[in-house]
């Protein structure tokens, strides 16, 4: 069996590492072999040797260098560029993970050779038609022969969408498998001693949705209110070169808001380990708080990860000042809700769907 593994952001990789490891382990007993195929989605600094190295990532086989562009033109040269590959050689299965522009395109491309597909993270939903990834996921899940989902609610959302029970596989969720796998070697940020910071006793912030940065007054009026209601707790907020040049330009300065650069994986989710409470616009990062057992303050009206609300430690607030405030009380009053790990998000999502796979190529 001869899978393509598609990658293009950096969230992608990390979900597609266990997946690999797996496969290098099935090798010894099966007939089984996979290309490493970055798009070039996204160009990002921290995904140097050392992001590669940390993770046990192999590098690409195959970068199609891609880079940033218009939703339109990237996913058009993913396409060409992906059909350029298959005309070389095709493999048996095209895997992708999650909803970025990488996923469906290559998707489209593979499903039109007659390649059969296999979606991590299928099902996944918000019912959100806004959001770009949304418009993937469900382009991708309509022309998917394999889904392999993190949750009950994603089982629901792809029965509803009348696919087959026999085709959908409940395996759970690979970032975990990530996440525990890497937990022993967090990395403690450089600036942590430099800012004083002590366990339990500060935010993470992080923001990265257009509607939450790209308008200037929202983005501010935001960050003020968070900056106001913390209790003199430092907030780390690892900023995007966009978000910073918009305060850069105002002039902005926040009484407990500490920016700081992009961190890698390692020394990231040190910092959501040992904080108070993560703030953020993030669906990835709801995850890994729920698996850590932090509470987590969603800035958004609706998630693509309810699981992480109904078992873990999530909650929506959206731009609600009052929700938000009633929020960040709750943790300075240690009154958070406690939550579970959802079924299967156990550290064995990559096992199973390897060995899901080894039994698809037998029938």
């Amino acid at each position: 069996m001869k899978i393509d593994i598609i990658a293009g952001t950096r969230p992608n990789f990390i979900k597609i590492s266990p997946i690999i490891n797996q496969i290098k382990l099935k090798q010894n007993f099966y007939k089984i072999s996979y290309r490493l195929i970055h798009t070039g989605q996204h160009y990002d600094e921290d995904m140097s040797s050392n992001f590669f190295e940390q993770l046990n990532i192999p590098h690409p086989d195959i970068n199609l260098n891609v880079g940033s562009s218009t939703h339109a033109k990237q996913t058009g040269d993913i396409m060409l560029r992906y059909e350029n590959v298959l005309n070389q050689e095709k493999p048996d299965i095209c895997l992708v993970v999650g909803d970025v522009n990488s996923t469906m395109a290559c998707s489209i491309v593979a499903k039109k050779y007659n390649i059969k597909v296999a979606h991590v993270e299928a099902g996944i939903r918000s019912f959100d038609l806004t959001m770009p990834e949304e418009i993937n996921r469900m382009v991708t899940d309509s022309i998917t022969d394999y889904f392999f989902t993190t949750s009950e609610f994603a089982n629901e959302n792809l029965k509803n969408a009348g696919i087959k029970k026999d085709k959908i596989h409940f395996v759970g969720n690979v970032m975990i498998d990530t996440l525990k796998n890497q937990i022993k070697n967090f990395i403690k940020p450089d600036f942590f001693d430099k800012y004083r910071l002590s366990k339990k006793r500060y935010f993470v912030l992080t923001m990265h949705r257009p509607s939450n940065v790209d308008d200037k007054k929202k983005l501010i009026k935001l960050l003020d209110l968070i900056d106001s209601n913390t209790k003199n707790y430092p907030i780390l907020f690892p900023v995007h070169p966009r978000t910073k040049s918009i305060l850069l330009k105002n002039k902005i300065n926040f009484k407990n808001i500490i920016e700081v650069c992009p961190m890698t994986y390692l020394e990231f989710n040190y910092l959501v380990k040992n904080c108070s409470c993560v703030i953020t616009d993030s669906g990835g990062i709801t995850e890994e708080t729920t698996v850590m057992n932090i509470p987590c303050i969603t800035l958004r009206n609706n998630t693509e990860r309810p699981e992480t609300i109904k078992y873990g430690t999530n909650l929506l607030v959206g731009h609600n000042s009052e929700k938000i405030i009633n929020a960040m009380n709750k943790v300075l009053e240690n009154k958070w809700h406690k939550g579970k790990i959802p079924k299967y998000w156990d550290g064995n999502s990559a096992f199973r769907i390897v060995n899901i796979l080894l039994s698809l190529n037998e029938e």
